[in-house]
């Protein structure tokens, strides 16, 4: 298994397995900026076009040949993944993401894929997210399997649905009060365990400024790597990414220090307890580069 760095995924591209450019995409030539996509046969194509899908995916894996972008696949449920497990080349793609991941299904999930190594990021939509006890069982189970989870996602759109809300262009999923909390628990929940967690998709597609804000504020959250579903959000995202000069000096200097505590820019460096966002600060910076100081 390629032990794939979550820092990697950038922005990751939903596309529905009946996609008429799917071959093209899934080459890398189409958006040579994309780090990452998924091969969609759940919400992404209507129940009538799942056998097209399947069809098209199993042409696609005969022709693909794997290159620096990372390629995950969606199966529609479980009994759809076994089914796909059984295409020829799909030992190709890097891992996949399995939806609707809930305490009925984990263990089936991780039973199913257990003879492979492929990369794995379970999406957690459904009951559990509204129950801090089931919440912690789940992730129990999914510690199990630690070696193979890349990052954790979550239905935002699955959630916003249950709680009777739907965003405006412009809002964060973070402004409503209910959804706020359950997220603030779902972040800490797993990230207090070791896990990364993605950011949510931005429905609007238009809305460039709208979706600057929600990327930013993902990251202000500790969120990495963004579910995108239109290709202009792609550049967004890279530069996004990037750390400024600011970041990147204070990061370097607490990896770097022999202290245990110091001031920095006016506030207090320790080193102990800041070490790990400063890691992440220059695997980003590594990664997606560091930007220039405004003239």
């Amino acid at each position: 298994m390629k032990k794939i760095n979550y820092f990697e995924l950038g922005a990751t591209l939903f596309v529905p397995s009946t996609h008429k450019n799917l071959s093209t995409i899934v080459s890398g030539k189409k958006y040579p900026e994309l780090k990452s996509l998924l091969i969609d046969s759940e919400d992404g194509i209507k129940s009538s076009d799942l056998n097209q899908g399947l069809n098209s995916l199993k042409k696609l894996l005969k022709e693909y040949e794997q290159k620096e972008l990372l390629v995950f696949v969606r199966p529609r449920n479980s009994e759809i993944l076994k089914e796909i497990l059984t295409f020829e080349g799909i030992e190709k793609v890097d891992g996949f993401i399995l939806p609707k991941f809930s305490l009925l299904n984990a263990k089936e999930y991780f039973e199913i894929l257990k003879p492979y190594d492929f990369s794995l990021m379970p999406s957690i939509e459904g009951r559990e997210l509204f129950n801090h006890s089931k919440l912690n069982e789940l992730r129990d189970i999914i510690i199990t399997n630690r070696e193979k989870i890349v990052l954790v996602r979550y239905g935002l759109e699955d959630m916003l649905k249950a709680l009777s809300l739907r965003r405006e262009c412009g809002e964060s999923v973070f402004d409503f009060a209910s959804a706020s909390a359950i997220l603030g628990n779902f972040i800490a929940t797993f990230k207090s365990s070791g896990f990364a967690v993605s950011g949510g998709v931005y429905p609007c597609f238009k809305d460039r400024d709208g979706f600057i804000k929600d990327v930013k504020r993902d990251l202000r959250e500790g969120l990495f790597s963004k579910t995108i579903i239109h290709p202009n959000q792609i550049e967004i995202v890279n530069e996004l990414y990037k750390v400024t000069q600011k970041e990147f000096d204070e990061a370097t200097e607490i990896y770097n220090s022999k202290k245990s505590v110091f001031g920095q820019n006016g506030k207090m460096a320790e080193v102990a307890t800041m070490t790990p966002h400063s890691l992440e600060i220059l695997q980003r910076a590594k990664i997606y580069g560091v930007l220039p100081l405004p003239n």
